[in-house]
Formats: structure tokens, C-alpha cells, sequence
């Protein structure tokens, strides 16, 4: 069958990114912005460069979009979403909160995920009907009910400081509303933490395709609730996200409708 191929090249992926990832921690990195805060390294493109080339290869007529800018065209109805680092300011200053996050579509539908943190080892996938797990250990999004029990996530966007759309104001919100409010770095990671239970709630406003793809289908998957900030099914297409545990959802809509 057609996932079980995409399942073996995705996780072959991964860990061949995890792999440079890891390698590259171990030199000096070349990094380059691509604004006042923006920033890729070397180490972004090769690992993007060993999964497109792998898809390439072992899947052809599978398109494929990444953020460093590889793009393939394909008419199979395949498409490939890869942030090949995740989380790459964390990553430039050798801080372990980064991963590889490869989602995979068909004629519009997620069906397959995987999240690879290699500082960990800690490999979450998700498949469309069937579930997400961490290493092989089926996941569950956590029970907790209330918004003021619950332990959430977020990020911002790197030009912060200038952008009227910078989510400050929804974080000054939910910090004084929830349990407590992180903030690791890596979207990817932070949608399979509530996959697996460690937080209860994530959102953000400005995102793209390839940092949720994987990540919103572990939730999903996991029994949990992703949404835009309007509460409607989230599509890719869209910047703004909002996934939980189901539980405490719309108490989270309702906070970031006070500065919509």
C-alpha cells in the first residue's frame, strides 16, 4: 500500500536529518539571517537537502514544500510538508529544544506525521486513523478541564519587537489565566507535547504549512482539538493555530477573542 511506503521514506527521513542535526552540533555552524532575527544555518539546508532527496528518489510524483525554499512538483496528489530544523535559534546556540517535522497530504488531507527530536531520541508520528505514538507508545492528550489547571505553550514570531500582530498581548492574557505559560522554540515539538499530555494547550499566530502539518495530526490523533482561533478546523493554509486537549478549548478561544 501507497502509506506504507511514505511511512518508511518519512521515517527514514527523519532520522537521516536527526543524523546531520546531531553532527552538526559538534562543529561550528554557519548561520545567515534572513531578517533583523531570522536565521538558517548550513545545517537547515542539508538536512533539507538529504529529505528532499530521499523523497525525490523513492517516491517520485510526490510534491514536496520546505521552508529553506526546495520545492518539488508532483501530479500523485502527494504533497510533503518538511521544516528541516525546527526550531533553529535554539539550535544555533546549542540549545536542545529543536526537531526534524515532516507532515504528508493527500488531495488535501493529512494523513501521515512525524516529529524527530534527535537530542532526546524521541520519535513521534501520527497516522490518520490509526493514532500517534512516541517511540511506539500510543499517545493521549491529557484530562486536565480547567484553563487555570492547565500548563500551555506558545511562540512568537522573530520580528516581535516591530510587527502589530505579535502575540504579546494574548500571552499576557493566558499568563495570568492558566497554570503556567512556556515558550521552548519549536512549534512541532510543542503540538506533539500536547499530543502526548505535557502540555494541554498550544497556540500561535503566525505559522506555516510545514511547522504544524506533523504536529496537528498527532493531536488530532491523540484525541485532542486543533482549530484557527475562530474555533473552525484548522487548514494549513492559515497562520494561526490553536490545539488542546479537547477539555479546555473553548475557555482558550474565549481568552484569544478578547484581543482579535
Amino acid at each position: 500500500m501507497e502509506i506504507d511506503g511514505i511511512r518508511e521514506v518519512a521515517l527514514r527521513a527523519a532520522k537521516e536529518a536527526g543524523a546531520i542535526l546531531r553532527e552538526g552540533l559538534e562543529r561550528t555552524r554557519i548561520i545567515e539571517y534572513k531578517g533583523d532575527k531570522n536565521i538558517v544555518t548550513d545545517v537547515d539546508r542539508r538536512s533539507e537537502e538529504a529529505i528532499a532527496s530521499l523523497v525525490q528518489r523513492e517516491l517520485p510524483g510526490h510534491s514536496l514544500v520546505s521552508e529553506e525554499g526546495t520545492r518539488l512538483e508532483g501530479n500523485s496528489g502527494y504533497r510533503w510538508f518538511v521544516d528541516p530544523l525546527d526550531g533553529t535559534t535554539n539550535y544555533a546556540h546549542g540549545y536542545p529544544c529543536f526537531s526534524v517535522s515532516i507532515g504528508v497530504e493527500k488531495d488535501g488531507e493529512l494523513i501521515y506525521g512525524v516529529v524527530y527530536d534527535p537530542s532526546l531520541e524521541e520519535l513521534f508520528t501520527a497516522e490518520w486513523g490509526e493514532g500517534a505514538f512516541l517511540n511506539g507508545r500510543r499517545l493521549r492528550v491529557s484530562p486536565i478541564s480547567l484553563l487555570s489547571n492547565a500548563l500551555l505553550a506558545t511562540g512568537f514570531p522573530s520580528d516581535v519587537a516591530t510587527a502589530e500582530e505579535n502575540n504579546l498581548d494574548h500571552f499576557a492574557e493566558f499568563i495570568k489565566r492558566a497554570q503556567a505559560v512556556r515558550r521552548p522554540g519549536s512549534a512541532a515539538l510543542d503540538l506533539c507535547y500536547v499530543a502526548a499530555g505535557r502540555f494541554d494547550g498550544f497556540w500561535e499566530l503566525r505559522l506555516n504549512p510545514w511547522d504544524v502539518a506533523a504536529g496537528a495530526l498527532a493531536v488530532r490523533e491523540a484525541g485532542g482539538r486543533v482549530t484557527d482561533l475562530k474555533g473552525q478546523p484548522l487548514r494549513l493554509s492559515s497562520p494561526r493555530i490553536v490545539a488542546s486537549n479537547g477539555v479546555i478549548h473553548d475557555e482558550m478561544l474565549r481568552v484569544l477573542a478578547t484581543h482579535a
